[in-house]
C-alpha cells in the first residue's frame, strides 16, 4: 500500500523567518494537522506541538530555531516506509511531493487509520513500552516539562506519593495552557504568567481520569480508543489494578510495529538518526547482536535506538543520551546512558542494556507474535 490515497494538503505554510508569537496564534485558530516551514520558496522542515512547548521560548523567536527537519515522502512511497520516516526522525508529520511539487502532508493519524482493520493481530502486549517515566503529582510543572524534554517524550503519567495512578500530563496539556490560557487557570490564578505557570504543580494541569488499557487488549482495540477520544497514547495497566502504571502505549509504537520486516538481519531502527558521528547503523546492529548471541536462548525481534541531544558539550562535542530497548522472546528489555557523543552514549547505554538481560529469566521463544503481524501487514 502506498499513501497516495492519505496524503492530504491540509496544512499551514509559514516562513522560516515567522515570528513564534504568530504561529501560537496561527495553531490556536486554525489548528491545522501540520506546519510547514519554508525558507526562500524551499522546503525547510516542520514544526509541531513539541516544539511548541517550550514555554521558555520569546515570542519574537524565529519559526526557524525550532522547525525540525523531517524527510520529503513521495506522494506514491510505500506505507511502511512513510513510518519509518516518521519513527526514526521523531515527527508526526511529513511532506508530501508529487514530482518536484509540494503536494501536502501524510500524518501518524492517518497511516494508522488506514491500517487500523489489520491491527487485530497483535495485543498490547506485543508493542507497548514498559519502561516508563513518570512524575509526581506535586512536582511543578517545569521539572515536568524537563523530564518530557531529557527523555525525549510527550507524556508521562502522573502518580502519587504512594505510586498509584492520578493522572497524565502530555506536551499537548501543556501548549493548551500556554496558547489558550483564557480557557484555562491553575490555583491561584496564575494565567499568563509563564514563569509562575512554571512553578505550579503538575496536578493542576494534569488531566484525570487517565485513558487506560491492559496488555491483554488488541491493539486495534487500542487505536480505536485513541482515535475517539483523541488522544496519542494510553497508559498500560495490569490487569487486576487500574491504578497501577504498566506501561505506556503511544501511536508511534504501533508505528514502529509496521516497520518489521521478515529480513534476517536484526531489524534496527535509530531515532534522531542525524545525531549519529561516527558509529553507522551497521556498527549499531553488530554491537547488539553480540550482546543477545551470548544468550542463546534470547533472540531479538526488534531493536530501537534512541538519540537524544543536551545543550551541554565537552570541547565542541554534544552531551548525547542514548536509549535502547529490545523486543526480544524473553519480552522487552532496555538499556540507557550518557556520553559526549553518539558513539560514547551508545556503549554506554550498550553496557546497562547487558546488565539488564542478565536479570531476565523464564525464557520462552514465542514466534506467534510475529508471524500474526507479518501476515496482516502483508495484506496492506
Amino acid at each position: 500500500m502506498d499513501i497516495s490515497n492519505i496524503a492530504v494538503p491540509e496544512f499551514v505554510e509559514v516562513d522560516a523567518d515567522e515570528r513564534l508569537g504568530k504561529i501560537r496564534s496561527l495553531f490556536d485558530r486554525e489548528n491545522p494537522k501540520g506546519i510547514i516551514v519554508m525558507e526562500n520558496g524551499e522546503y525547510a522542515g516542520v514544526i509541531g506541538e513539541r516544539e511548541l512547548v517550550n514555554s521558555r521560548v520569546e515570542d519574537d523567536t524565529k519559526a526557524a530555531a525550532l522547525m525540525k527537519p523531517a524527510p520529503e515522502v513521495d506522494r506514491t512511497e510505500d506505507l511502511r516506509e512513510v513510518a519509518r520516516v516518521l519513527v526514526e526522525g521523531n515527527v508526526k508529520i511529513a511532506p508530501v511531493y508529487e514530482g518536484e511539487q509540494l503536494f501536502g502532508i501524510v500524518t501518524v493519524d492517518a497511516i494508522l487509520s488506514a491500517v487500523h482493520d489489520n491491527l487485530d493481530a497483535l495485543t498490547v502486549d506485543d508493542i507497548y513500552t514498559s519502561d516508563v517515566v513518570t512524575v509526581p503529582e506535586d512536582a511543578h510543572v517545569g521539572q515536568a516539562i524537563n523530564r518530557l524534554r531529557e527523555n525525549g517524550i510527550s507524556r508521562l503519567p502522573v502518580v502519587n506519593e504512594n505510586g498509584r495512578l492520578e493522572g497524565i500530563l502530555t506536551t499537548h496539556d501543556i501548549v493548551d495552557f500556554v496558547v489558550r490560557d483564557s480557557k484555562r487557570q491553575g490555583r491561584g490564578d496564575r494565567r499568563g504568567d509563564l514563569d509562575r505557570m512554571l512553578d505550579l504543580p503538575v496536578y493542576d494541569m494534569m488531566s484525570s481520569p487517565v485513558l487506560t488499557v491492559t496488555a491483554d487488549q488488541s491493539v486495534h482495540a487500542a487505536v480505536e480508543m485513541m482515535m475517539e477520544q483523541d488522544v496519542s497514547g494510553l497508559v498500560v495497566t495490569p490487569e487486576d489494578r487500574d491504578d497501577l502504571v504498566a506501561g505506556v502505549l503511544t501511536k508511534t509504537d504501533v508505528l514502529r510495529a509496521l516497520t518489521f520486516t521478515e529480513e534476517d538481519a536484526m531489524d534496527v531502527q535509530v531515532t534522531n538518526v542525524s545525531l549519529l558521528d561516527t558509529l553507522t547503523r551497521e556498527d549499531i546492529r553488530t554491537s547488539i547482536g553480540q550482546v543477545s548471541e551470548k544468550y542463546q536462548e534470547m533472540r531479538v525481534l526488534h531493536a530501537h535506538v534512541r538519540f537524544h541531544e543536551h545543550k551541554e558539550k565537552l570541547r565542541g562535542t554534544p552531551l548525547i543520551q542514548c536509549q535502547i530497548r529490545l523486543r526480544t522472546t524473553h519480552g522487552q528489555v532496555a538499556g540507557s546512558g550518557e556520553g559526549y557523543g553518539a558513539e560514547h552514549a551508545f556503549h554506554v547505554a550498550l553496557d546497562k542494556l547487558e546488565r539488564n538481560v542478565l536479570e531476565v529469566k523464564g525464557v520462552t521463544a514465542d514466534e506467534r507474535y510475529r508471524g500474526q503481524l507479518l501476515r496482516k501487514l502483508g495484506e496492506l
